[in-house]
């Protein structure tokens, strides 16, 4: 990250750049008004990772900046939630005068939620012993139930007391639990996550049959999207995820969403027909009357033939977090498609990433 970009007050000209930039991508596309939806200017990254660097008897948290390639220490980041940033200070406060907890340290990443929790990962070059387990539930006693600590070394994972954090967001003034897994992807900005889930409910308001929905994660858009469908039937690849998901949907009291774990490309394969798979057992495809699908696919966007498959649908939901790919994948999508509602999302303020939403729906 280019640390000198990190200024509140040039907040909204960044964001101006980049609906300028966004405008400019998709102009060759009939688009409709752009709908943007800033972030907060500071305190918006509900994850941070930072390396540890020793120097005698001092420790620092320390990022490398872009341009000169030189490392900073840092005591405090202003992208972090509050709560991480409360927490970096206390942390360091501790480790310092702790050598079983500091040694050979080399990385420190936090998972911070809007309603309060917090997993701090402890990732170090040697093999974690009951000296450390017992400093560090020391400290996990003095700071109380809402922070959870993991220990990670090579073929090692100390999880004392666990591993996720269960965040609740109020999505148009309804409440939904999500239990996010460390080290598995999560929105990133939470306040610009619930604007999102907003945004997927409204573009699919008035829907008729069921959703379909790809790279569904821990069930992030499928709990807030199934108020507007009979069913959803979504698909994710990470079993971490999907146990997650799994959860959600039994927090959240919801019985309309059922979650395949199983690759979009796989998922393709067996909606046509090309081969049977065995984790469809008792699943009926055909039984499902999905007019939307979808889709939230990684920085790579859809291959071809999940191309082919989604252009089967009357409308398709796209999240993009690449639109240079939604781009490519418009190519063949535009072909049946066009686009009737047209986002950004500013998930990452102060740099160039831009996070881009359509609607499309059969010409």
């Amino acid at each position: 990250m280019d640390l000198s970009a990190l200024d509140p007050s040039q907040y909204e000209s960044q964001l101006a750049t980049k609906c300028d930039r966004m405008r400019e991508l998709f102009a060759a596309h009939a688009t409709p008004e752009l709908q943007v939806f800033r972030s907060e200017p500071k305190h918006y990254r509900m994850r941070a990772e930072f390396r540890i660097w020793h120097d005698g008897d001092d420790l620092n948290y320390i990022m490398f900046d872009q341009q000169t390639k030189q490392r900073i220490a840092i005591t405090q980041f202003l992208p972090a939630s509050t709560l991480i940033n409360e927490y970096m200070i206390k942390l360091r406060e501790a480790l310092l005068p702790n050598p079983t907890l500091r040694f050979k340290l080399f990385q420190v990443d936090f998972l911070s939620t809007l309603s309060g929790e917090l997993v701090i990962s402890l990732l170090y070059h040697r093999q974690l012993d009951q000296e450390w387990e017992t400093e560090i539930n020391k400290l996990k006693q003095l700071w109380g139930d809402k922070v959870s600590f993991i220990g990670r070394a090579k073929k090692q994972k100390l999880v004392i007391d666990r591993d996720y954090a269960d965040e609740l967001l109020h999505v148009h003034g309804q409440p939904l639990n999500y239990r996010q897994i460390e080290n598995s992807f999560t929105q990133p900005n939470g306040k610009v996550a619930v604007k999102m889930l907003e945004w997927a409910i409204d573009a699919t308001r008035n829907s008729s049959g069921d959703l379909l929905e790809l790279y569904c994660g821990n069930g992030n858009f499928s709990l807030a999207l199934a108020q507007n469908f009979e069913r959803v039937l979504a698909t994710e690849l990470a079993k971490p995820s999907v146990q997650a998901a799994q959860h959600n949907i039994a927090a959240n009291n919801i019985n309309n969403v059922t979650i395949i774990r199983m690759s979009a490309e796989d998922f393709t394969d067996a909606m046509n027909g090309v081969r049977e798979f065995n984790r469809l057992k008792g699943i009926d495809l055909t039984a499902f009357n999905c007019n939307t699908i979808f889709v939230d696919p990684p920085r790579s966007g859809l291959d071809s033939e999940t191309e082919k498959m989604v252009q089967g649908y009357e409308r398709i939901l796209y999240i993009s977090c690449n639109p240079e790919t939604l781009l490519e994948n418009l190519k063949t999508l535009g072909q049946t498609h066009k686009i009737t509602q047209f986002a950004l999302f500013d998930q990452f303020p102060y740099t160039h990433h831009m996070e881009a939403g359509v609607l499309l729906e059969r010409k």
